[in-house]
This record gives structure tokens, sequence and C-alpha cells, in this order.
């Protein structure tokens, strides 16, 4: 089987597709720096060493005879250097004569190979192009054509994180995802997207805006058969609660070879996406809201014990601990049965023969005083009792409630350094909180003994479950719980701020926008049988 990626970010979904026997045709990604992440790991390609060499990265130029397999689609740079920290969204466009394109003379030379730049502009190429929309359409001349396009089209405004614009420019991405599936012709696609794609929207007229229902229309007018899905990535083994929107959407003319060897259960879950997909042509884009329903795990477990989506909800649940508790600085436990299958599972990558990605950051005094208070909100777990501590925290009040006293008063806190002591009075308790103000709101400590929460892309979304270890969580600790094994490296700068952090994707970014390799594996044995 094969398959194309887009948004390919650092690798996620294509390093879980290759487990379960998915080749990689063609990536693409906009961000040089997740790019950087994906060629390292996914196509044993060192982009940083190369920059440091200053190789040149014109095929007619360069020294090297290496074969290339991260390509910029157009940049404003010759140098590799400034191009991994150029800001994507001002490259050239594709046949800008002022950019610098890696594009070859020979479109089959893109196979297997990693196109850097804005999908966009990949489909305006692919439009002007007609070669290459035929050699992908082939996969590249393979025996039985292009069977996968996949993806998550990254998607900030649906994100209930986000600010929700129903016409921001970054909502366009899975319609641009669309019209690449409709110039390629796969045999099926895969689109997955933050949650949040299935709250509507509302327009200044107060009506309803259905974003997942849209693109699931614009997939039938293209020829699709759409399956949509609501699961959590913690069902398929991801240490983390993050709940997913999920579509398979089917070629029409290859649907029913699809579904032909499936259990009944199985060939009944297309019912209906059938029946959308007839009322789709006959009605088009005027088609209102209510003829597709999102299969949801939690509340339709019977479609999800068929031998199609059971993949999607049958992996044991795992913990925070189970990830991570072996890398503490303190008392390290060994590593957990979770960690070494996660491992053996993706041990087709390099051995790195050393652990990356788990630098401690600093933390002052007074930071690790608060991450101490998050612990012990998280050890009681009372809305009140939080709510209560954060009023005196933000300036809003200078006392607790006496419930919430009584709540706090058995817990010992970090009052001096490498010293956890209790309050004898809630007068105590009171200054100390007055003399610790924040006004964070979202970062919580994990629980050992729970899944990760949906929240954690950046350091400050949390800190560390364990009272010796007050500190924000390293990149590798992200990483285990995203189900990345340990020898995935991920590539570039650590953190960024500022206006930076409109453009740049480092590596706490690049794993919590990343699909759980562990989800893509899942993902990948659902296609397989749509497929074999």
């Amino acid at each position: 089987m094969n398959h194309i990626e887009l948004f390919a970010g650092c690798g996620g979904l294509s390093l879980g597709l290759e487990e379960a026997g998915f080749e990689l045709l063609l990536a693409n990604e906009l961000s040089p720096m997740a790019a950087e992440s994906f060629a390292f790991n996914i196509l044993n390609e060192n982009l940083g060493t190369d920059a440091c060499e200053g190789l040149p990265r014109l095929a007619e130029e360069s020294t090297s005879n290496r074969n290339k397999m991260a390509l910029w689609l157009n940049s404003q740079h010759k140098k590799l250097k400034p191009r991994l920290r150029e800001n994507p969204f001002e490259y050239p466009a594709f046949d800008d004569p002022a950019g610098y394109s890696d594009m070859p003379k020979d479109w089959s030379a893109l196979k297997g190979k990693l196109i850097i730049g804005s999908i966009t502009e990949l489909n305006r190429l692919i439009d002007a192009t007609p070669k290459l929309s035929e050699l992908l359409n082939t996969g590249f001349n393979a025996p039985n054509h292009l069977d996968l396009v996949s993806g998550g089209p990254p998607c900030q405004s649906f994100s209930m994180a986000g600010k929700r614009e129903k016409d921001s420019d970054k909502n366009t991405l899975p319609w641009q995802f669309a019209d690449f599936v409709k110039h390629t012709q796969p045999k099926v696609a895969l689109l997955e997207n933050v949650t949040g794609i299935l709250r509507p929207f509302k327009d200044d007229e107060g009506n309803q805006f259905h974003a997942w229902y849209e693109v699931a229309k614009v997939f039938g007018l293209i020829g699709y058969v759409p399956l949509c899905l609501h699961i959590n990535a913690r069902h398929a083994g991801v240490a983390q609660n993050r709940p997913r929107f999920i579509m398979l959407a089917i070629r029409q003319n290859y649907v029913n070879t699809a579904i032909s060897e499936l259990d009944a259960e199985s060939k009944a879950l297309f019912s209906e996406s059938l029946m959308f997909y007839e009322t789709v042509q006959k009605q088009r884009a005027q088609l209102p809201f209510g003829h597709l329903t999102v299969l949801d795990s939690s509340k339709h477990k019977s479609a999800f014990q068929t031998e199609l989506l059971a993949p999607l909800v049958s992996s044991d649940e795992h913990s925070v601990m189970d990830a991570i508790n072996d890398l503490k600085q303190n008392n390290p436990s060994k590593q957990s049965n979770f960690v070494g299958s996660l491992n053996q599972k993706f041990n087709f990558l390099p051995n790195r023969n050393e652990l990356h990605n788990h630098e401690f950051r600093s933390n002052g005094e007074i930071v690790k005083r608060r991450f101490r208070l998050y612990q012990v909100l998280q050890d009681i777990d009372d809305r009140a009792v939080t709510q209560a501590v954060f009023e005196v925290l933000r300036g809003n009040s200078d006392e607790l409630t006496n419930i919430s006293w009584s709540r706090l008063k058995d817990f010992e806190y970090r009052i001096e350094a490498e010293a956890l002591k209790k309050f004898h009075t809630k007068k105590e308790m009171e200054d100390y909180l007055m003399a610790h103000p924040t006004k964070k709101q979202t970062q919580k400590a994990l629980v050992a003994s729970k899944p990760a929460p949906a929240a954690l892309s950046i350091p400050d979304d949390a800190c560390h479950y364990d009272k010796d270890e007050l500190r924000v969580l390293t990149v590798r600790e992200m990483a285990r719980i995203q189900s990345f094994p340990d020898n995935f490296v991920f590539r570039s700068k650590v953190t960024t701020g500022g206006q930076m952090r409109k453009f740049e994707v480092p590596q706490y970014t690049q794993v919590g926008n990343a699909v759980p390799p562990l989800l893509g594996l899942a993902l990948g044995q659902v296609v397989k049988q749509l497929i074999k």
C-alpha cells in the first residue's frame, strides 16, 4: 500500500502509517522547522548538518552526489541555513523566478520526497502541470495506482482554544486538502482534525455553520463517500485524553470494492454515507445540515465494535505515569511495559544510542512553589477550591473560604527551597498565596494515574505530577505521552516566543501538533481493510 502525506508536520501520522504497512510516495509540509524533524526521522536526511556545511540546494549547483530528500517548492534563499528559519508565509509563489526552487525537471524524481512549501502553491503547481497530476494519480506508476492521501490540516480557528472565526484564512486548509484529493484521485482520503471542527460557528446573523459538514459536502461533490468519526486517541493506546475528528472518504467508483469483503456490521456503517453522497449530487452545496451523522466512539459504541473500526478503540489505556515515570530526575522507576512496547513497535527507526530531547528547563523558586500548589489542587480535584485559590492568586480576593481552607490545610507546600511544609492557620496560607500572584489560568499539574489532558502543546500547559519534580515537562516527556518512540528525534529550536510564535514551529509545538503515532497506526489498520 502507498500514501501521500499532506500537512506532514514532524511525521507522527507517517510513522504510524509506515508501521501499518504504507509506503510514503510524497509528503508536503509548510514549516521548515517541522520539516527538519520529518526529514531526519522519516527520510533519514540531516538538514541541520547539511546547513552547517553550507550545501547549496539547487540541483544543478549541488556539489554533493547525495540524493536530497527534502525539497523546497520555492524559497527566498539559495543556501539551506536561512531556509531552515524562513517565515513560511513569505515563501515566493511556486513560479516566481526571483525565488530558489528545488523542483526537478523530471517529475518522477519527486517519489519518496518531502516538498517544503504551501499546499496552496502545490495545488497551483499541479493545476499548471498535467504530467505531475497524472504521475501522482498513478502513485508514480504503482501497479494499483494511488491508495491513500492522508493528513491533518492545522485549523487553529476550529479549536475550542482558538478564536473560532468562521471566515478565518486558517480554516481554508481542509478545502485545499480536498483540492489535492480531486487532483490525485486516491482510493481513500484520510483527514484528521481537532474536535472543535464539530462545534458550529455562528455568523453575524446568528446562522450556524458546521465546518465538518461543509467539508464532507465538498468531498461528496468531488466524488468521495465520507464516513465521519469522533474518536479519542487514548483508546488507541495514547497516554493522552485527545479527542479527534476523523473523516474517511472513499472514492465513489471504488467504494463497493472497498467494503465488499467487510463483515455485515462494517458494511452497514456506510449506509447513511452512501445516501448522503447521492443527496449531495442532487442538491449540491445547498444541501442543508442534518443528512450525515458523526459516529462518536462514546455514543455509538456498537459501530466501534465492528471489524472495521475496532482498531480505534481496542487498545489498553495508559496513564502519564506509564509514559514518563522512568524519566524523572529524582527516583525514576524502571521503564514501563508501555514504553518498551512503544519502542519495539517502531524499531525500524535508526538506533540513536542516547536519549534526545530530554533537557530540563530551568524554573525559578517562585514558579516551583506555584507548581506544588497546582499539584495540590489536582489532588483535591474540586472546582470550587481551585476557583477560591485563583481568586487570591489573581488579586481579586485576599481571603479563602473556610471550606477551601479545610480542604487545603492537610497538604504540604513548598515554603522554602527543597522543603515541603504545612500551614498552621488560614491567614498563613492566604499570605502565601498573595505573595505568589499569577495571571495564568490554564496551567495544571498532570495526574499520574490518568492520561494527560488534551491541551498539551507548550511548556506552560502543564507541570509534573511528582512533588519532587516541580518543573514543566521536557520535549521527550511530551513526546512519550504522545506515543513517539525514543528513537524519534525532534529537530530545530526547542521553543519560541513573541512575534515568532506566528510562524515558527519549535520542538514543543511539533509534538503538540502531531498526530500521535499509535493513532496513526490504528487509522492505518482501518484503511488497510478498505484497500486490501
